[in-house]
């Protein structure tokens, strides 16, 4: 997990050099380790691929900062660790009226915010009108990135918006009304941009205090200093010249209690660097390990777990600088190029699974007999032979500088897709750039013809990864114009507004059928699980298939 749709990449690792840093730090972490020892669960330090942006949830979309906010913070709904299956979170229960538009949620009583103030209905609708009155620098996707996504416009109304109100019926009845129906609601609630803040924190901190300045931005006291929610850790501080994060358990939670006494997240940007801190004994745990490092880890006795795969990696084509790629022959072309079953064997890492549509199968509206493209450079030949195209050249660009959940090995991906390619006779231009440096940029403006690229769900729905993808005409680089392209988002559009389940899951199942074998806007090639890695001390983590891992429940035992 950028604030587009082309790349909404809140999960980014920022690539740099910090070996020197893991060294630097090792005495501060047998500090830690020793204040935190033989009390209840200990101190837990977890290795951090980059830096946070802010502490406040809802001006972020990158994975640093949610990885350390969801341990501050609790949404009205929540996810069942270790699946992607709603919950019950603040919210004990929640019902609609029959069209949809007006929820009704129940809140859980007992519950305060880390400042003392309770959580309640009031607070609920608070949370919600400072999201939805967001102007100047807090009202652009760059910072409101999941609001505009998730919800549209704000209360300017220059642009349409989802929500319409929020009432407190009671201190424990809290009402949304919305504008439209959608069937990813309340199901969108559960994204940490969407977490109950304290309103008098807010206030007294000048949450909403945030200004452009040149390519960043300048938050607020509370974003800084002073995030606070409800949940099972409160901030302590912020070292950001050592790049440590240090939370500490609240004791006043409502619910049971972390185990940890501590928990601290140390950025250590170098891949690299973060197994030798972790073998070091300066780290307890990191994400995303290499997969070419698995197979050493477990070896070497440390707890690699391996997650369910919620993800999809794909081949982009991009229709507007290269005539060719607008024929469906030869995108069907590309598709029967592709070894996608040699693919996941040979590249991807373990328990990897060859994609048939453009997301997982535990994902509503999965289509079985959607049209399959298996290995043929035969037919892949013919088809280009037909569309007029024998000797097809094309672009295939591939990022540096980056690991993803979806593409932990860039490279070695884009070599395994060129040979496939010219093994079908067609013509393979390579370019590659850094991933921050200039690759996520010009796939946006449509520069790239073919690229690699591919997503993380962030709940449970075919909106979530489709209509990301092409719920929209103004994704131009999928479409360029085409007419079908309009006709694709509508039919997305008209499936997320059928309230009757059953008949929106033929819809979807229908959609994915033609974008299969109608459209073809990019190449399904693969579902690949990240990896989670934790010292044999570490008890009690439970991985998640959204990479949404939450630390309550862990605790650290002394070595022996």
């Amino acid at each position: 997990m950028l604030q587009l749709r082309v790349a909404r990449t809140r999960r980014t690792a920022l690539i740099g050099l910090a070996a020197a840093l893991a060294v630097s730090l090792t005495a501060c972490a047998e500090s830690e380790r020793e204040s935190g020892g033989g009390q209840e669960g200990g101190t837990l330090v977890f290795g951090a691929t980059g830096a946070p942006s802010n502490f406040d949830p809802f001006y972020a979309s990158d994975g640093e900062t949610f990885r350390v906010t969801r341990q501050l913070f609790e949404n009205l709904v929540g996810i069942k660790p270790g699946t992607a299956e709603l919950e019950p979170e603040l919210a004990t229960k929640w019902e609609s009226s029959p069209d949809g538009k007006t929820w009704t949620f129940t809140l859980r009583e007992g519950v305060n915010f880390h400042d003392g103030t309770p959580f309640n209905a009031d607070a609920v609708c608070k949370n919600f009108e400072r999201m939805y009155g967001q102007t100047g620098a807090g009202a652009t996707a760059a910072l409101s990135y999941y609001w505009i996504e998730n919800f549209g416009g704000f209360s300017d109304g220059a642009n349409p918006s989802l929500y319409k109100s929020c009432s407190a019926e009671n201190p424990t009845t809290a009402k949304l009304e919305l504008t439209r129906f959608t069937a990813t609601f309340p199901t969108m609630l559960s994204q940490d941009s969407f977490a109950m803040q304290s309103p008098k924190a807010m206030d007294e901190f000048q949450a909403n205090n945030v200004k452009a300045q040149g390519d960043s931005f300048v938050f607020s006291e509370y974003a800084r200093l002073h995030p606070t929610g409800t949940g099972p850790f409160k901030f302590t501080s912020y070292d950001e010249a050592n790049g440590t994060i240090e939370l500490a358990r609240n004791d006043q939670y409502w619910g049971d209690k972390a185990k940890l006494n501590k928990l601290i997240f140390r950025v250590i940007e170098d891949e690299t660097a973060r197994k030798q801190a972790l073998e070091a004994g300066d780290i307890d745990g990191y994400d995303f390990p290499a997969p070419a490092d698995w197979d050493s880890l477990k070896a070497d006795g440390f707890n690699l777990q391996i997650r369910d795969p919620f993800n999809i990696l794909y081949l982009g084509i991009t229709q507007k600088n290269n005539p060719a790629l607008k024929n469906l022959k030869v995108r069907q072309a590309l598709a029967y190029a592709i070894d996608r079953e040699s693919l996941v064997k040979s590249v991807m890492p373990e328990n990897s699974e060859v994609a048939t549509q453009f997301y997982p199968a535990s994902v509503d509206g999965y289509a079985d007999d959607v049209q399959k493209y298996s290995y043929d450079p035969e037919r892949a030949k013919q088809l280009l032979r037909e569309a007029g195209q024998p000797n097809l050249t094309v672009e295939l660009w591939w990022p540096s500088q980056v690991t993803r959940p979806y593409m932990p090995n860039p490279q070695a991906i884009f070599g395994a897709i060129k040979e496939d390619l010219e093994g079908a006779g067609i013509i393979v231009k390579p370019i590659s750039k850094p991933w921050a440096g200039g690759y996520l940029d010009q796939v946006e403006v449509a520069d790239a013809q073919l690229f690699l690229l591919g997503w993380t769900g962030d709940y449970n729905s075919p909106e979530n990864f489709i209509g990301t993808f092409f719920g929209t005409t103004e994704n131009q680089f999928w479409t360029s114009g085409s007419p079908w392209g309009q006709q694709l988002a509508t039919a997305i559009e008209d499936a997320d507004s059928t309230v009757d389940a059953a008949e929106r899951e033929a819809k979807y199942q229908q959609i994915n059928r033609d974008l299969m074998s109608k459209y073809l806007p990019a190449i399904p090639l693969s579902h690949s699980p990240p990896a989670i890695v934790v010292s044999p001390e570490v008890q009690g983590l439970v991985p998640s298939p959204l990479t949404k891992e939450e630390f309550a429940a862990v605790s650290v035992s002394s070595p022996e």
